[in-house]
């Protein structure tokens, strides 16, 4: 274990008979913010985000099975198998309940976890959830890909690109096909916790303002949806700082209609064109 001079350790967790690279931080109260990262990359681009949260509250950003800096696996793991992972690492650092914050990939095994574990999910947050039919067929899911690469901040090059490169083009093209295969919307409308949605405004991958509102009238009260304007597919390394006050507002419960919000946020109030 090492800390750096910001209160963030680094840890690796032996899980399922393998190495599993976690950064934490070690200040805070409530339940822990576990982020959990998109496919072929590591957690690391989740930290702008997650270091902005760790004001006030304990988070956790591993690298999954397979990914980053963890050990490599011989074969993909699917979304199952990942949200099984996901439930070790909570083991392997005594956490018995937590805020689950997904992006991208993230958010389908936040949901597997949260319906196969609902004990151990106080929340879910689901940043640009990916995978479904939004994202089919694969040919569709490949070019809504290739446009985000051209709208996310230049930034976070340097950080994607080697972890990409180790993940492998195959593998990411057969995760990619999982994901484009999961049932992420019906996990979403029969989420078990409150669930936060964030939709970037600019994400290629995400479905349409109107059918966005239709998911909303179907999903219920116990979920809210929000927009960030500006934001792609990345919006924990591009956009940290709005991301984090509207999880902190959503989880203060202070997330309501006529409230202030940070700039470049709104609600998607699914009912306004119901009519």
């Amino acid at each position: 274990m090492s800390t750096d001079d910001t209160g963030w350790v680094t840890e690796l967790l032996q899980v399922e008979g393998a190495v599993v690279y976690c950064r934490r931080s070690t200040h805070g109260s409530g339940p822990p913010l576990v982020h959990i990262h998109g496919f072929g990359i590591s957690g690391a681009y989740l930290m702008p985000a997650a270091r902005v949260l760790a004001r006030h509250r304990i988070n956790v950003v591993p690298d999954l099975p397979g990914y980053g800096r963890s050990t490599r696996r011989a074969h993909v793991l699917d979304i199952p198998a990942l949200a099984e992972a996901l439930l070790a690492i909570l083991d392997a650092l005594d956490i018995d309940r937590a805020v689950l914050i997904g992006n991208s990939m993230g958010c389908p095994i936040a949901l597997e976890v949260a319906h196969g574990a609902p004990q151990r999910v106080e929340r879910l947050v689901l940043v640009a959830p990916a995978g479904g039919v939004q994202n089919q067929p694969l040919s569709r899911g490949l070019r809504q890909l290739a446009t985000d690469v051209a709208r996310e901040s230049p930034r976070m090059a340097p950080i994607a690109l080697p972890d990409y490169l180790k993940y492998g083009p195959i593998n990411g093209l057969r995760m990619f096909h999982k994901l484009t295969i999961f049932p992420s919307l019906e996990r979403l409308l029969r989420a078990p916790v409150p669930t936060l949605a964030v939709l970037g405004g600019r994400d290629p991958l995400m479905p349409p303002p109107a059918r966005v509102r239709e998911i909303g009238r179907l999903a219920g009260e116990h979920i809210t949806i929000a927009l960030l304007k500006q934001a792609a597919h990345a919006a924990n390394f591009s956009h940290p700082e709005e991301l984090a006050r509207l999880i902190e507002l959503w989880l203060d419960g202070a997330l309501t209609a006529g409230a202030p919000l940070p700039d470049g946020v709104r609600l998607i109030d699914p009912h306004r064109h119901a009519r």
